[in-house]
């Protein structure tokens, strides 16, 4: 279900206007946290990451980001928000309580898809 509200909120970049055009507006998916940007705190969920599971915790939502820390091995981690990358695939602004870090995941890689907050960028 939290997939089908990201992919939802994505659709909604692209109007239908009555009389056939379509119209294009810079929708979520244009939008992405640059390397070093943060993301405010909009979720009040935390959850544990699965045991054996491991995922780099970056600086922005992309790859190309550095690396800040990971994710891994039941870390106790508290979602911020998210927001999509250039591919439009969703990423997670989190905490891991268990060392201390901030930084982005990409949903895909997380419990339950990620934050269902949006950034507002």
């Amino acid at each position: 279900m939290r997939r089908r509200v990201k992919l939802a909120a994505l659709a909604v970049g692209v109007l239908a206007v009555p009389t056939g055009l379509v119209v294009s507006t810079a929708g979520a998916a244009s939008a992405n946290a640059s390397c070093g940007r943060t993301g405010p705190n909009l979720d009040n969920t935390v959850v544990s990451m699965a045991a054996g599971v491991s995922a780099n915790m970056r600086s922005g939502s992309s790859t190309s980001c550095g690396v800040k820390g990971w994710a891994d091995n039941r870390d106790s981690l508290d979602y911020y928000c998210y927001t999509w990358d250039a591919n439009s695939a969703s990423w997670t602004y989190l905490y891991n309580r268990s060392d201390g870090t901030y930084g982005w995941v990409k949903d895909s890689l997380l419990p339950n898809n990620g934050s269902t907050k949006h950034c507002g960028f």
